[in-house]
């Protein structure tokens, strides 16, 4: 008995341009990885860099936590066969000399980086340069003033309202290359959040559970979270968040 396939309509998204690689709109879902070496290693960082787009990673994401990172980048993004995005962590100032070092977009955490001026200046910059940001959202990691609002605990409502909050500086100052994740180590706070967020923006979703472990209890893990959601026709790019050699995640 053939079994025909059923297809499902994919949410419409806007398409960015993450260096040469198209996400959102009508482009082939994209898969990331993340090194887990120093960025400050930069032979070491672009080994793994080759390893992962070996393996067939579209987009690779790298720690930008300290001078010495933002050094390495701008000797890494030349050398790197994939687009690479630089991680910021507290310091927007790690964002404006990743951007000067050539990244072809960036990931920010709006729990992490709270004030709208130094949200602002980072957009600002990136526009400038044409390179998009992922609004990074963690559902470990959301402001103060959110958990406050939503009863001390992290609900699919405050992320999302998270991610829009940080939209509404990036259009303070007309920036509008964006995607979005808004994760969580729970599939399903992570799914609702999702499912959410699609409903109020049409910008490109990136899909993956936070912390999902390690093989094979991640694997499973982060599976059910976005093999439903890519089911509904929810999610332009990926990422497997394992605790394991980043070449297992792609």
């Amino acid at each position: 008995m053939e079994i025909p396939e059923v297809p499902f309509e994919r949410r419409p998204t806007r398409q960015i341009m993450v260096g040469s690689v198209p996400v959102g709109g009508d482009a082939p879902i994209t898969v990331q990885s993340m090194t887990i070496t120093k960025t400050a290693d930069v032979d070491g960082t672009l080994q793994q860099i080759y390893g992962l787009a070996a393996a067939g990673a579209d987009i690779v994401r790298c720690t930008c936590n300290e001078p010495e990172a933002s050094e390495g980048l701008a000797r890494i993004v030349p050398r790197s066969p994939v687009p690479i995005v630089a991680d910021i962590h507290h310091q927007y100032l790690r964002a404006l000399e990743a951007l000067e070092a050539g990244v072809q977009c960036l990931r920010l955490n709006p729990g992490n980086i709270r004030k709208p001026e130094h949200i602002k200046a980072v957009a600002r910059e990136a526009k400038d340069r044409g390179v998009p940001i992922r609004i990074g959202v963690n559902g470990g990691s959301l402001h103060p003033d959110l958990y406050a609002k939503y009863g001390d605990r992290v609900t699919p409502e405050a992320m999302v309202e998270s991610a829009l909050q940080e939209i509404a500086y990036f259009a303070d100052v007309d920036f509008d290359l964006i995607k979005i994740s808004v994760k969580a180590s729970s599939v399903p706070l992570m799914i609702e959040a999702y499912r959410q967020l699609s409903e109020v923006t049409d910008h490109p979703l990136h899909l993956g559970v936070t912390e999902a472990g390690p093989p094979p209890e991640g694997l499973v893990k982060s599976t059910a979270g976005i093999a439903t959601l890519l089911a509904e026709g929810i999610g332009d790019t990926i990422r497997y968040s394992l605790t394991a050699d980043p070449v297992e995640e792609v």
